[in-house]
């Protein structure tokens, strides 16, 4: 649910990036941040355990466009991949107007990307989302491991309605800005259609 700020004249979207642990979710945010101007981007804030997993979210505002003369500004947010973290995965999801789910290519995670994907899903019905009507991209993360599934397999799993979908090397930046501009986009089109 975008934020309308009539006085600054801008309008605030949330994008979640969804996943497994380790899947890549923090990386994305961390290559983003890294290679955005400094002019059009906040500062991140991370909260990590000494493990260096997320705990709680990654937090972005990132300038991108402008509708009707109102400034677009992406927050941009992960939740945390480990199970436990449930209650804050539904926090996070609150309000969120697109998704990226970042799934983790290697063979012995594809259980644990299934089991977040529909994580997802019943997190977002919940909230009163349905997920064939969220904005939604997948990224399939970590393309360049020798144990990485074909792309048709992961995709038989996570991406069957055929929404927008990236390989990427997170690390790297393969493929993050594109899957980025991506929900972006889906995001611009549901607000210029009134949302």
């Amino acid at each position: 649910m975008s934020f309308i700020n009539y006085s600054s004249r801008e309008i605030s979207c949330k994008i979640v990036y969804y996943g497994p642990g380790l899947c890549g979710k923090t990386t994305n945010l961390q290559y983003i941040y890294a290679k955005t101007n400094p002019a059009a981007k906040g500062k991140m804030i991370s909260l990590a355990t000494e493990t260096d997993r997320t705990l709680f979210f990654d937090f972005l505002p990132l300038s991108l466009a402008e509708i009707r003369g109102f400034k677009t500004r992406f927050h941009l947010y992960t939740v945390p991949g480990q199970v436990f973290y449930d209650a804050s995965r539904k926090l996070i999801l609150k309000g969120v107007d697109g998704v990226v789910f970042v799934a983790d290519s290697q063979i012995e995670r594809l259980e644990a990307n299934l089991e977040s994907f529909d994580n997802l899903r019943v997190n977002l019905a919940e909230q009163g989302y349905d997920l064939a009507k969220v904005p939604l991209v997948v990224q399939y993360n970590k393309r360049d491991l020798p144990n990485a599934v074909p792309i048709e397999e992961l995709r038989g799993g996570l991406n069957v309605v055929g929404v927008p979908e990236y390989q990427a090397v997170a690390p790297t930046g393969v493929g993050v800005f594109d899957t980025l501009k991506a929900v972006a986009k889906l995001v611009l089109t549901e607000l210029r259609k009134g949302g």
